[in-house]
């Protein structure tokens, strides 16, 4: 396992789909390329290197049958014009060599000898060096020796321009390659991205049902998904409105039961007991209704009078509510899902601290960041995404002073979202809650 790991380390595997789609198709045409071209190369060295030896024995047969009838004192003149680059004619013994001959010194040797035939005694060496070099050794009709000096080139040179053509083919196989993967992988692109912005209460643009057969059923299956997501977010609101109006009726008759009654603990509990429930209630269904915060129609506001204004409320009541800060200037937002928000959180700091500062700002995205701020508790940094889900509360005693129902953050975290924002909860240095509502 640590080997295997160890080796990961050095040569990781792509994470993303597309590259490695990209690097096997890329992969498999370079072999398939590279096995073309080898079986090209061999034919094409079998092929030149029957031509050449066939041609070798034409040639030396015809030169050694000038040579031989030459006279002696012209033949060097002629030496010359016999020769053939890969071979050449040296009047004299030639160089001393071994008689081991490679596979193609003994191809090339029965050429020759196929050549001369039965009229001149032939003898071959190879010479010692790279091992290719050979030489033959006859004598002529008038006694005089003769050495055929064999040197033979590479039989399919390279051409010049040959490595600018495979380096052109690999540049089309990767561009190529390239296309094809992203024309795959778009409609894999396109899902994920309809999947992380999905939000059936936005009006965001359907899901493309076009493309090859399986991308659009893929994408009439999401479209679908969507759509009975909604339909059952909207049954959500529906039926909790129904309990809701259904309960009222009699949670009131328990109430004015409880009125008429004798005055006694009990009775005074009951009506406590009630008023929770219908408390329980309202919150809710204000949970359920919060994400259709979008029914509302933005509307244009100035952020610092709508802060100031909600504050002066709370002040109307006797409540500690104070703007630390505000800027000026016009938002486009749903009024009433943020001032919903925003009592949530202002109540939550009344409730565990007695008082709450309001602070707008604009942060370095140019997004307004609307921050209610307490000298409260605070929330321990490993329950800070827990308060935010529905019926979590940090008071587990359920005690009517501290308890409450839990749904107070999770309406105003559904609602920030709903009206394009976000809320984030981070506790102050020197103590309290930075309860920050980012609007971009």
């Amino acid at each position: 396992m640590s080997t295997v790991t160890g080796f990961r380390g050095i040569r990781p595997w792509p994470r993303s789909l597309g590259s490695r789609l990209f690097l096997i198709l890329l992969a498999g045409l370079m072999l398939a390329q590279g096995l073309t071209f080898s079986v090209q190369s061999l034919e094409r060295y079998i092929t030149a290197k029957t031509v050449m030896l066939n041609t070798l024995e034409s040639d030396v047969a015809t030169s050694i049958a000038v040579l031989d009838r030459l006279p002696a004192a012209e033949r060097a003149d002629w030496l010359d014009r016999l020769d053939r680059g890969t071979y050449r004619f040296v009047l004299g013994p030639g160089l001393p060599g071994v008689p081991s001959l490679t596979d193609q010194g003994r191809q090339i040797a029965g050429k020759i000898q196929d050549a001369v035939g039965e009229h001149f005694p032939i003898r071959f060496e190879s010479i010692p060096g790279d091992g290719k070099r050979l030489q033959a050794h006859l004598t002529l009709s008038d006694g005089n020796p003769l050495t055929i000096d064999v040197n033979p080139a590479p039989i399919m040179p390279m051409a010049q321009w040959l490595p600018f053509v495979l380096l052109l083919q690999l540049g089309l196989l990767i561009v190529c390659t390239w296309l094809v993967v992203r024309q795959a992988i778009r409609p894999l692109a396109d899902l994920a991205n309809a999947a992380d912005a999905l939000d059936p209460n936005k009006k965001t643009p359907r899901l493309v049902e076009a493309g090859p057969s399986e991308v659009a059923h893929a994408a009439r299956a999401f479209n679908a998904m969507r759509d009975r997501i909604a339909h059952y977010l909207e049954e959500r609101v529906q039926i909790l409105a129904a309990i809701s109006h259904d309960l009222q009726t009699p949670i009131t008759r328990m109430k004015l039961r409880a009125e008429i009654a004798e005055d006694s603990p009990e009775k005074e509990k009951l009506v406590q007991d009630l008023a929770e429930i219908e408390r329980l209630v309202h919150e809710g269904v204000a949970y359920a209704r919060s994400a259709h915060g979008n029914t509302e129609k933005p509307s244009r506001i100035d952020i610092g009078s709508f802060i100031e204004s909600l504050a002066y409320d709370y002040q109307d009541t006797g409540k500690a509510v104070m703007v630390a800060d505000k800027i000026d200037g016009a938002i486009v937002t749903r009024p009433h899902a943020l001032r919903r928000v925003l009592t949530n959180l202002i109540d939550n700091a009344l409730k565990f601290a007695g008082t709450a500062e309001i602070s707008v700002q604009k942060d370095n995205t140019g997004a307004v960041l609307i921050k209610v701020l307490d000298r409260g508790p605070g929330i321990p940094e490993d329950q800070l995404d827990a308060v935010m889900q529905p019926f979590f509360r940090l008071e587990q005693s359920r005690g009517r002073g501290t308890g409450g129902t839990g749904l107070g953050l999770a309406i105003a975290g559904q609602l920030a979202q709903a009206i394009g924002g976000s809320l984030a909860l981070r506790n102050r240095v020197g103590g309290g809650l930075s309860a920050e509502i980012s609007l971009r």
